[in-house]
């Protein structure tokens, strides 16, 4: 092969045939691809009909061929090294980029560096501001118990290290009087983790956000801490979102499904893949209450095998755009906006037990709250009764409100401002009022559609939803 590569192979032109020595292989033949003598030519190919050359010719075209292509390399070498060329040259272009890049960095990095020291240290001089508080609060709790630890164990010492009686009066009454503090000092409750649980609280929800693509150079801000922000699956698609009875978060979405996550964000599963999804609820007995499309109702098993169990809805052109909910004793609430009514439904579907009547208004949210409802209308909250009387109301102007039943049986609101992409979420009492601001002004990626959900995990982990993101507030 390298003989032939390096041309030194030479064409023998006249071998004498093996079967005739007397003969020179004066032919080739195509189809066999070997030199032949004429007697061979006649005896063995020429019947068979294959194509017989003259040796010379085949000689001739066989150099011709590996002169071309011996051109055609060349030509393509030249090619290639121009290109290699060409490489070499743009790479001194960018190495030359680079340069002059790495030179308008450096200057700009130190004009930055004084920039950025001073944004940090206001930052840093915040958290202090904002956890120091904290910090006295909770130091203040632990001296109180360590002083009432001193007094316990002066006194017990003093009571419990006398081995004998005392004999006289005045002994005996100090005795009474020290074991009488004792037990005053016994009767103290034992320490409440509620205060300094909830003290804490605000300092570890503080937490620092960075600005990513909008005034880096400033670093960012102070804000409440989230501990995950998830791109839902499928985009601008959640309708509803509820807690789940083994402790996660379903989000329905109206392209069909319900698409599970744990706490911490973590995508589980998708269900009811072929369910178009307006609201989604839970029965005891850890049943799906499914609202369609078309208002209707449908109970699924927890292995999602459908029921048969009818109820009589209103349709939309009649109810208009439903909401749902279920509370403790698995009855199903249906509002509807047009009707301006709850229709409120037992397990065991048919018609409506009872409605209830919304004056004025058509809840765009429901939720069952102890033997109350909460229903959401714009910009207003109201709790009323199971005979449809407002007992509270809250309303907030700029902010579209969006409640939920906290693990604590408080009430959760969570106040949006939509063109500013701005949601704070805060703690209510049973009456409407405020107890505390759990997250203040959070940045939210503004979706194209006005529609949020609020809920809390059994874990206390808040959830805000959006048609395009799932929010984890711990």
């Amino acid at each position: 092969m390298s003989e032939i590569l390096s041309g030194k192979v030479l064409v023998r032109r006249y071998r004498k045939c093996r079967k005739h020595p007397k003969e020179d292989e004066e032919c080739f033949c195509s189809d066999c691809r070997r030199f032949a003598c004429f007697g061979c030519v006649v005896m063995e190919h020429k019947d068979e009909g294959h194509r017989v050359i003259e040796a010379a010719v085949f000689e001739s075209r066989h150099m011709k061929n590996v002169e071309d292509l011996k051109s055609k390399a060349d030509k393509k070498r030249s090619c290639f090294q121009k290109y290699v060329d060409f490489i070499d040259e743009q790479k001194e272009r960018v190495s030359n980029v680079q340069k002059q890049c790495t030179d308008d960095i450096n200057k700009a990095y130190e004009e930055s560096v004084r920039h950025l020291t001073e944004k940090k240290e206001i930052l840093v001089g915040e958290v202090k501001g904002r956890t120091e508080g904290v910090e006295k609060e909770l130091d203040k709790m632990k001296k109180s118990a360590e002083e009432h630890i001193t007094h316990l164990t002066t006194i017990a010492e003093v009571v419990t290290n006398r081995t004998k009686i005392p004999l006289d009066m005045d002994a005996l009454a100090a005795h009474d009087t020290l074991c009488q503090d004792l037990q005053e000092a016994l009767k103290q409750k034992d320490p409440d983790y509620k205060q300094p649980r909830e003290s804490s609280k605000k300092g570890k929800s503080v937490s620092f956000m960075r600005n990513v693509g909008m005034d880096e150079l400033g670093l960012g801000k102070i804000v409440n801490a989230v501990a995950k922000e998830i791109a839902l699956p499928t985009n601008k698609s959640m309708n509803a979102m509820v807690s789940t009875p083994d402790g996660r978060m379903a989000v329905g979405c109206n392209t069909r499904g319900v698409e599970s996550f744990s706490a911490d964000g973590q995508h589980q599963q998708k269900v009811l893949k072929n369910v178009k999804i307006r609201e989604v609820g839970f029965l005891s007995n850890d049943r799906y209450v499914i609202l369609d499309g078309s208002n209707n109702i449908t109970l699924y098993t927890p292995e999602y095998t459908k029921l048969n169990v009818k109820f009589e809805t209103l349709s939309n052109d009649e109810g208009g755009y439903p909401a749902l909910t279920v509370d403790s004793n698995d009855q199903i609430y249906v509002s509807y906006r047009k009707a301006k009514k709850i229709q409120v439904f037992s397990p065991a579907g048919g018609k409506a037990i009872r409605e209830i009547p919304c004056d004025g208004y058509g809840p765009w949210q429901i939720s069952s709250y102890n033997d109350d409802m909460i229903t959401v209308f714009g910009k207003t909250i109201r709790l009323i009764n199971k005979q449809g009387v407002v007992k509270y109301k809250l309303t907030k102007s700029g902010h579209d409100l969006f409640p939920a039943v906290s693990q604590g049986n408080t009430i959760l609101i969570a106040a949006l401002k939509h063109d500013g992409g701005l949601v704070s979420i805060d703690e209510y009492t049973n009456e409407l009022k405020h107890v505390q601001n759990l997250v203040i002004d959070y940045q939210i990626e503004k979706p194209e559609r006005e529609w949020y959900y609020l809920q809390q995990y059994r874990s206390g982990e808040i959830a805000f939803c959006t048609p395009d993101r799932l929010y984890i507030f711990h």
